[in-house]
């Protein structure tokens, strides 16, 4: 499956590099932007167009991969429209809405129980919104992460090689498994093409369509929720999660949209901090391989060994966020406090 995908997808990127200088899906720059020439984009359908191989040659068709299939199509067709001519976000995100709606009724992929520290939640009737937000909120975090060449790709990668390996251990062979390797393959064949120096970009099509299978995948492995499938695929999106969150409230407080742009992001702070664009990337990777291996310990070997881990991992995050600006501005000696006040006045 690894080998096929990649393959596949490592060839077929070339043509749709042409495809996209064509039509004009083109990523030009400007201040907010790293890059300094007009770069193509669509990467994404490359990556799309390797999983729909992928299961062609390895699936098994099923009411559950139809609607699976349909919302994907959705999603990647949203994502290709903005790349050719950007979309208004509340259009974007129309096309986001409908894809997990089509999951969620038609699919029937919800998060219906918790059981965890002894505890059992039957969510009910909740289990509808609870999933529809993870899963937006899962398509919209790749979507915020793609900032730098091979970031989004690298990241995603990581999660599906994890996951894959938590799945192999454990011997599950079911859907989630074959779109796991299906994906890790199609990423990797991407990223032959977009890791730095990149010759494309993934473009929304290929960070939505990420986020949306990351979520599918994270899913699928809810059927009987534990501690550990409910919490391992977020702890492997650390992040992508942890810099949407600061993203939020770093607006909030600055008085702006949620959705307004900014220079602000992790990736951001690690380049102001004169580390190479390439050095960047490679830091973000080996901090996710970090959450990853702390989770495969967790599932596999020793849950109190994986705490410990996770323990020193988020001390390092509150380390970096007290020194860095990804929430709030520092510059001067009362940046946090001016912060706050800006937010508060901003709410009366």
């Amino acid at each position: 499956m690894v080998l096929t995908t990649f393959l596949f997808v490592s060839i077929l990127i070339p043509f749709i590099k042409r495809i996209a200088l064509h039509i004009g899906a083109v990523d030009m720059p400007n201040k907010r932007k790293i890059h300094q020439k007009e770069m193509p984009r669509l990467g994404g359908l490359g990556i799309y167009l390797g999983y729909l191989l992928g299961y062609i040659l390895f699936g098994q068709p099923s009411s559950l991969m139809n609607s699976i299939l349909i919302g994907s199509f959705i999603i990647v067709l949203t994502g290709v429209i903005d790349d050719i001519k950007p979309l208004k976000a509340s259009t974007k995100f129309s096309g986001q809405l409908i894809a997990v709606l089509i999951v969620v009724f038609y699919g029937n992929i919800l998060l219906k129980n918790i059981n965890a520290f002894g505890i059992y939640l039957d969510l009910d009737v909740l289990a509808y919104p609870i999933t529809i937000f993870f899963m937006l909120g899962c398509i919209n975090c790749m979507n915020l992460i793609d900032g730098l060449d091979g970031l989004a790709g690298g990241i995603s990668a990581i999660y599906f090689l994890t996951i894959g390996i938590i799945a192999t251990i454990q011997g599950k062979h079911g859907l989630d498994y074959i779109l796991t390797f299906i994906m890790f393959g199609s990423t990797l064949g991407f990223l032959v093409h977009n890791f730095y120096p990149a010759s494309i970009f993934m473009g929304d099509s290929g960070s939505m369509f990420l986020g949306y299978i990351i979520s599918i995948i994270a899913l699928l492995g809810f059927k009987n929720v534990t501690m550990s499938s409910l919490i391992i695929p977020l702890l492997i999106l650390a992040i992508p999660i942890l810099d949407t969150i600061f993203a939020i409230i770093r607006r909030l407080l600055k008085g702006k949209k949620i959705s307004t742009p900014d220079n602000f992001h992790i990736h951001h702070q690690l380049l102001n901090r004169n580390f190479s664009h390439r050095t960047t990337v490679l830091i973000i990777y080996l901090i996710n391989i970090l959450f990853a291996i702390a989770s495969i310990v967790y599932v596999i070997k020793d849950r109190f060994l994986g705490y410990i881990l996770y323990g020193i991992l988020l001390f390092i995050v509150i380390v970096f966020v007290v020194k860095t600006d990804v929430i709030v501005d520092h510059n001067g000696k009362n940046g946090v406090k001016k912060s706050f006040k800006n937010y508060f006045n901003k709410k009366k």
